[in-house]
């Protein structure tokens, strides 16, 4: 019988990235040996798993964190560090599913997630190059209509902070002439992904908490009165398990992985390009994804690079080059980078749901769990992570309004929905290319 995957994939060490190679703290991983106990034990240094961690230390609970490669070596640290609100499921797509009541629980608490990492930034004092701002840009007039729609609803559950933009508007914010135009969400923003992680990390070990990192987790008897979770080198016996593996978690609980999918997303990083040239293409310094269903995202970085993202793997299966994948697109909407050195280009995997909203529940009656952010998890993890706290802390009002909400398993099962979903994914693709 072949080996069961555990709870990280590769061998602990940072993906080659520009993040990991311009990460500001260095840490000394510790290893869990032997059996420990604790209140609460969290499965997954990530945004997920420390900002409950957080939240939970503010509370004054002993809280141990169980990572099985290094903090933030999964999506954590290689997205593309960009504060967008909302989920991938837009609140069209909730109030038509669940009702108005949903739409406006929803849309009440989509900005929570970059409110909360603006405070952890500021009490905590953590170095990544935070910045303000996220544009939205269309490619065709039906693009342009879709921001339309979603200007409108998000007015009309209480958030009135997005600004559409004409073809020419746009160009003070992003330099292309590849956009018609776009919208601007002034709560959005951007920062340093792996330094935002790694200064959590520091902030809860200042709580006095507790992160053993290279510590696989192998499985989780998660039916106890007292859950256990079982690494490579150790256990943990707590009072609560927490589960914040996300696209990460392996075959640790089987219970868990028919529920969401990962998906493999890619990014490049230029050459430094130098403050005039930068300047240039993105004049505002803000982030900017388009609205296709394959986008396309990008920044610039502290020191002037563009950091460039897009495609989809289904399955979470990296692509054969990177560079040769992304390069095409960057330079359709920036020509004049055209022939631009590449320093860095890697992958990473992000958890998708089949309904493309997150989800949040119990395993027993001591195990929490919370995954499937569907690409905006760095404000989804954020808020979920103080959500579960709440729950632990004794009011689960939120975390039961997101626990009803129905999920259901992809199509095809772990076998084939990898290719049910890029089949899917085609349609939208060809809606995007002729402009429905």
């Amino acid at each position: 019988m072949a080996e069961k995957q555990t709870s990280y994939a590769g061998n602990g060490s940072y993906p080659t990235s520009y993040y990991a190679a311009s990460r500001n703290i260095i840490r000394n991983p510790v290893r869990l040996e032997g059996r420990i106990e604790t209140d609460i034990c969290i499965v997954g240094a990530g945004y997920s798993g420390l900002s409950t961690a957080i939240h939970l230390a503010e509370k004054g609970y002993k809280v141990t964190v169980v990572e099985g490669a290094q903090v933030g070596w999964g999506a954590s640290g290689r997205n593309g560090g960009q504060i967008v609100n909302g989920l991938n499921a837009g609140l069209s797509t909730i109030e038509r599913r669940y009702g108005e009541d949903a739409a406006r629980f929803i849309g009440g608490l989509v900005q929570e997630g970059g409110r909360i990492i603006r405070r952890l930034v500021e009490r905590h004092q953590i170095d990544c190059d935070l910045k303000p701002g996220n544009i939205y840009a269309a490619y065709t007039g039906a693009h342009m209509k879709e921001l339309e729609a979603k200007q409108a609803l998000w007015r009309k559950y209480g958030m009135d902070d997005h600004q559409l933009l004409d073809r020419e508007a746009l160009r003070r914010f992003v330099v292309s002439d590849a956009y018609c135009g776009g919208m601007l969400d002034t709560t959005g923003g951007h920062m340093h992904p792996l330094n935002l992680v790694l200064g959590e990390a520091r902030a809860f070990e200042s709580l006095g908490g507790v992160i053993y990192e290279m510590s696989p987790v192998t499985r989780v008897e998660h039916e106890a009165a007292r859950p256990v979770v079982h690494t490579k080198g150790g256990e943990v016996s707590a009072r609560i398990v927490v589960l914040c593996g996300n696209a990460y978690l392996g075959d640790a609980v089987p219970k868990l992985a028919t529920r969401v999918m990962p998906v493999s997303t890619q990014m490049i990083t230029t050459e430094q390009l130098g403050e005039e040239r930068a300047h240039s293409l993105i004049p505002s310094d803000m982030c900017v994804e388009d609205v296709r269903y394959i986008l396309d995202y990008f920044r610039l970085s502290a020191d002037k690079r563009m950091i460039f993202g897009g495609g989809t793997v289904y399955g979470g299966t990296d692509p054969a080059d990177v560079v040769a994948k992304l390069r095409p697109n960057l330079e359709k909407v920036f020509p004049r980078l055209k022939g631009v050195k590449i320093d860095y280009a890697w992958s990473g995997n992000f958890a998708l749901s089949f309904t493309r909203v997150p989800q949040m529940g119990r395993i027993g009656s001591n195990t929490y769990f919370a995954h499937g952010y569907s690409g905006h998890g760095v404000t989804g993890s954020h808020l979920f992570g103080r959500i579960l706290a709440e729950a632990i802390n004794g009011d689960a009002s939120r975390f039961d309004a997101f626990e009803k909400m129905p999920w259901y398993p992809f199509p095809g099962g772990r076998m084939l929905r990898a290719q049910y979903s890029t089949l899917g994914s085609w349609w939208y693709m060809f809606k995007d290319a002729v402009g429905w």
